[in-house]
């Protein structure tokens, strides 16, 4: 009786320090503490996800990318298989998830600012205030490398194009 008594005991203890016990500071508060990502003060009443930041390029390899006026479609279809694939365990198309929706991403984010985050999205929401506070608007659920090749990152641009 005392065996299951200290285990049941133990077993409480364990859930109660891996859940934080309900006294220490919140997974997102630990967040912004140790990466200082308050959401610029100015911008702080508009959530990341609905800011518009179109001459925000991002931080990475991408420093310009015009865009042709014509849509490919070969590319979009590529692009979308490719989202489907990877991204899309986070990110639905027409509503907020994990991750925010990619429909009408172009309205507010540079094609430039889009690939980066695509690209190296470690290096963005450590060097990026949008992407920092969009970190902290999505709970700390940072977006995972997927290792795109500029091509592959490219092509998911084209299929936001039509979103």
């Amino acid at each position: 009786m005392n065996r299951v008594l200290s285990i049941t005991l133990i077993a409480a203890l364990f859930i109660i320090t891996a859940c934080g016990g309900g006294g220490g500071k919140s997974k997102i508060d630990q967040i912004k503490e140790q990466s200082k990502m308050e959401p610029a003060e100015a911008e702080s009443n508009v959530p990341a996800s609905e800011r518009i930041t179109l001459d925000n390029k991002g931080v990475g390899q991408i420093k310009d990318l015009p865009l042709p006026e014509t849509i490919d479609q070969e590319m979009v279809a590529r692009g979308k298989a490719i989202f489907e694939t990877n991204c899309s365990a986070c990110h639905k198309v027409d509503k907020r998830f994990i991750g925010p929706s990619p429909k009408g991403i172009m309205e507010r984010r540079s094609p430039e600012w889009i690939m980066n985050m695509i690209l190296d999205p470690q290096l963005m929401v450590e060097q990026d205030r949008c992407a920092k506070d969009l970190l902290v608007e999505f709970n700390g659920a940072a977006m995972a490398n997927q290792n795109m090749t500029e091509e592959q990152a490219r092509d998911i641009l084209e299929y936001f194009r039509t979103l």
